[in-house]
């Protein structure tokens, strides 16, 4: 058992330097050759509820089609929303997944009915809710639960809420929610040991510029402005797609959103929200990515359906940059009447390093989230490829776990990683990192890896993908769950 170290970052507060002391002290660990140090309250969060592993035989061609999934970060981002109505909410097609388990979990805890329903979640919130009971467990493995603050706040003057938890990806502030609730009359501020207290006294519509294009900070604003009469424009918005779902269900709850798609967002309040709402969140564009990551990476010919196009067009591009072939039919409306889909096939290919660095951007640049599913893919490409995470404090070191699996690799700083190529990846044992993307990347570098592997504690993927080691078996994968 490797030894564990304390990580009291404060989450609450001012925007963190780039090398904060837990970056630090986790780059030092890296750099020293010494194995990964996870933070103590990762192992106490996930030791007690997850002991799955997952024991994976690589080297083989894949072949097939598998359905992208409905959205986790649109999904997570309506069960808190459905605190605006009074009515019934019916979200449609849930992913079953961790992430979603513990929402359910934190909006039982304060008296909202909420029950399964042929794969949709239906939620009737209570006469009155009760955030002072909310289940701290489940909300500390989440990052989500901040998207409970602006529907509480419409519904009590003072509360208080657990600090989010979530992937471990270094300090991750609160500032835009901060900043942006604060323009509409909504403080947060420090509360009591583990948790932030939440003060509305006076709100009012007005004009908010975002300070950073925060998706969930984008999402608190407009649920804070919803039920705030009057007009409210919000600039510098993200407009990625668990926004435009967001503002889609809030169409649906009679508040008229001007601008979706765009960065600026024109809200019309409302004093109320009772409706019956049946709502339907868009497919994932990073679940359809680790699929086109997989494809590349382990050269296999496979056909995404459903792929949010819009979402993954750059990414497309890019790839095509690196040589990788591939083709998508007639695009198509999906369930929610906006976003497009299309299906998309993925060829063996002969890959070369792109000549610019990879680097995220808010939408429509590439996703911050899809950024790690190059980092396989770059291990099989002729040539250096520079990735650079610019936005998480230490994602970018997470990556350098791929060494294990044998890729060739540079850490350069806690942002940005080279890449040479192509290298063939043997098996390894390895535990998954404790963040979604990083985790699911090690996978696939097991996909593509001669031999068996094992990745261990793979609740981090659980988190985000639905039985995605059955799945993957009907691509032809060995990937067996094992304890």
């Amino acid at each position: 058992m490797v030894e564990r170290v304390a990580d009291n970052d404060e989450v609450l507060g001012p925007i963190p330097s780039t090398r904060t002391p837990s970056t630090i002290r986790l780059w030092r660990s890296y750099r020293a050759g010494h194995e990964f140090l996870f933070t103590t309250d990762y192992v106490l969060r996930t030791t007690n509820y997850s002991h799955m592993n997952y024991k994976v035989t690589g080297g083989k061609k894949l072949s097939g089609s598998v359905t992208t999934n409905i959205s986790k970060n649109a999904t997570v981002a309506l069960l808190a929303a459905s605190l605006l109505n009074k009515g019934t909410t019916t979200i449609k097609r849930v992913p079953k997944i961790e992430e979603v388990n513990r929402l359910i979990e934190v909006l039982k805890s304060i008296g909202a009915e909420v029950e399964w329903v042929s794969g949709d979640v239906v939620v009737r919130p209570p006469k009155k809710l009760t955030p002072e009971k909310m289940d701290r467990e489940a909300a500390g493995k989440t990052r989500s639960t901040v998207l409970f603050t602006a529907p509480l706040s419409h519904l009590f003057e003072t509360f208080e809420l657990p600090l989010p938890g979530g992937c471990k990806l270094g300090g991750r502030t609160m500032m835009p929610h901060i900043q942006a609730l604060g323009a509409l009359g909504i403080q947060i501020l420090k509360g009591s040991e583990g948790m932030y207290k939440v003060s509305t006294k006076e709100t009012t519509a007005g004009e908010v510029a975002m300070y950073e294009s925060s998706d969930t900070g984008t999402e608190s604003v407009l649920m804070a402005a919803a039920k705030i009469p009057g007009k409210t424009i919000i600039k510098y918005a993200s407009a990625n797609y668990m926004v435009q779902d967001l503002c889609t269900f809030l169409e649906l709850c009679g508040v008229k959103v001007e601008g979706i798609g765009t960065s600026t967002l024109v809200v019309h309040g409302v004093d109320e929200i009772d409706r019956e709402v049946v709502v339907y969140p868009s497919e994932d564009p990073i679940e359809s990515m680790f699929f086109i990551s997989l494809a590349a990476t382990t050269g296999s010919e496979i056909t995404i359906k459903r792929c949010p196009f819009d979402f993954l067009e750059l990414e497309l591009v890019t790839l095509g940059q690196m040589g990788q072939k591939y083709e998508y039919g007639a695009k198509y409306t999906a369930d929610n009447g906006r976003t497009v889909l299309a299906d998309v096939t993925m060829f063996p290919s002969k890959l070369t390093a792109p000549p610019e660095k990879i680097a995220p951007r808010p939408y429509p640049g590439i996703n911050i989230d899809n950024l790690p599913f190059f980092v396989p893919v770059a291990t099989q490409a002729e040539g250096r490829t520079l990735i650079h995470d610019w936005v998480y404090e230490n994602r970018a070191i997470y990556y350098m776990e791929m060494k294990k699996l044998g890729a060739n690799m540079l850490l350069a700083d806690p942002h940005r990683v080279f890449i040479d190529g192509p290298t063939p990846l043997h098996a390894a044992d390895i535990e998954a990192p404790p963040a979604l993307r990083p985790a699911t990347i090690i996978l696939i570098g097991m996909l593509a890896a001669e031999g068996e592997s094992i990745l261990r504690n793979v609740y981090p993927i659980n988190r985000g993908y639905e039985r995605l080691h059955e799945r993957l078996q009907e691509l032809g994968a060995s990937v067996e769950a094992v304890e």
